[in-house]
């Protein structure tokens, strides 16, 4: 990074820090432990607007559900002892479920109990939002131990009306055009999954608001619950996103230290396309890039036919293919302080390429410029050094290829250089009246 660049060591570890103090929350959609989240989350982030849609509010083609507030859950064997409980996580509970208080068999039992014979020692994360039912979550060795005879449940828990809420940040931009971040926080006790995204978009989120000047793009940064948040975002501020938006990011599992993956908007090569793959290209050669496919998390929403939306997902393992996801597995030491602030560290380079970008047009088009009448064509005693050169060829591409017919990041691209750096002459460029902003902008 530049010099004066944020110390993403020293955020990663405080990005770890909070996500440490909110992993045993048993967060869901709605209630007190997820309001409790985004409290905290602003904290870090500043103030958060906040966005309310009412039990049965209709968005979309979904309905708003009832709110969700869980206090207290266990099962107690035949001698009395307790065998799973809330307090020890909170992924023993299936979210959402009803309010029980019985005595029944173990065979009763069993179905409504959930573990992962695959994976003997981890809890899932089950749901049941849609549906009423109740059920505890266990590891498959503690399954497999119970003893035959009666067992008591209890969940003390309210399903009543109430509201989904999302927090939003808006940093305003001198442009027309908006980028989004959005990230999910309804996800209990998972490090990578849930809390890696929150934690990052409000480190983001507070970066951007103490930039030292304002943003070309206004961003803004939304925490919510997943899928139905994302629908009901779309549902109140779709059209504007449809007008505005010109990038776009869902983040998430961007905690563990595996290679980074980008997962592609449905356009394919939209802008939030090409940032994230030049940023990866020049940072982390390794990267995988996927094409979109309509399953895992809220791009589903953005990217929906009906929106085709230019959003994207910069992660680093995919959800879904690691066997710590939607477990137990997934805890504080699957993420790393230095992996967050890596990560984080890449979304800035894609905040620098986004607000880099632009269309640029020579004013010299016939014949090349004198760039020695102008102080800069390079000399050192008769000869170039490399840097120098570098500098040289950098300013030839771009007199060449800025014509108004591609933008920036087209040109980084073709000449294989980050667009950070070409940004620096092509100012310099401009101070010299040599390029200037072209007329219309390159989609």
């Amino acid at each position: 990074m530049s010099a004066g660049a944020p110390d993403f060591t020293a955020l990663g570890a405080e990005m770890h820090a909070l996500a440490t103090e909110l992993f045993p929350l048993p967060r869901s959609l709605t209630g007190p432990a997820y309001r409790a989240t985004l409290d905290a989350l602003e904290g870090v982030s500043g103030p958060l607007r906040r966005h309310r849609f009412a039990t049965g509010e209709r968005v979309l083609d979904w309905e708003i559900p009832r709110e969700w507030t869980i206090r207290d859950a266990w099962v107690k064997g035949p001698d009395g002892a307790v065998v799973v409980a809330l307090s020890d996580s909170s992924l023993h509970v299936v979210s959402y479920s009803v309010p029980v208080h019985r005595r029944l068999s173990l065979d009763e039992l069993q179905g409504h109990l959930h573990s992962l014979p695959d994976r003997p020692t981890a809890i899932p994360y089950r749901t049941s939002y849609y549906q009423e039912q109740w059920g505890f979550c266990l590891a498959d060795e503690v399954r497999r131990a119970l003893a035959p005879g009666e067992y008591e449940v209890r969940i003390d828990a309210d399903l009543e009306p109430g509201e989904v809420e999302l927090g939003e940040l808006v940093v305003e931009g001198s442009g027309e055009g908006e980028v989004l971040f959005w990230t999910y926080c309804c996800h209990p006790s998972m490090a990578n999954n849930e809390l890696s995204g929150p934690v990052l978009v409000s480190q983001l989120a507070r970066l951007m608001r103490e930039r030292g000047e304002p943003p070309r793009h206004t961003y803004r940064f939304v925490f919510g619950p997943e899928t139905i948040g994302s629908l009901a975002y779309l549902a109140r501020f779709g059209e504007r996103l449809r007008e505005r938006l010109v990038a776009g990011y869902v983040v998430t599992c961007a905690g563990d230290p595996a290679p980074f993956t980008y997962k592609r908007s449905r356009r394919g090569r939209s802008l939030a396309d090409r940032a994230a793959e030049h940023v990866l290209a020049h940072t982390q050669p390794v990267a995988r890039v996927l094409d979109f496919v309509p399953a895992g998390s809220d791009e589903r929403q953005f990217c929906s036919p009906g929106f085709d939306l230019p959003v994207g997902s910069l992660m680093r393992t995919m959800y879904a293919t690691n066997p710590e996801y939607h477990t137990s597995l997934d805890d504080l030491s699957f993420v790393t302080a230095d992996a967050l602030g890596e990560s984080l560290a890449a979304y800035w380079r894609v905040v620098e390429t986004l607000e880099a970008n632009e269309t640029l047009t020579g004013t010299v088009l016939h014949g090349e410029p004198q760039l020695s009448r102008r102080g800069l064509y390079p000399t050192t005693g008769g000869g170039q050094d490399a840097h120098a050169q570098r500098g040289l060829q950098d300013m030839l591409q771009l007199l060449s290829r800025c014509d108004g017919s591609a933008d920036l990041l087209a040109v980084a691209t073709a000449t294989d250089r980050p667009i950070w750096e070409l940004r620096a002459v092509a100012d310099r460029l401009r101070e010299h009246d040599l390029l200037r902003a072209a007329d219309h902008a390159v989609d």
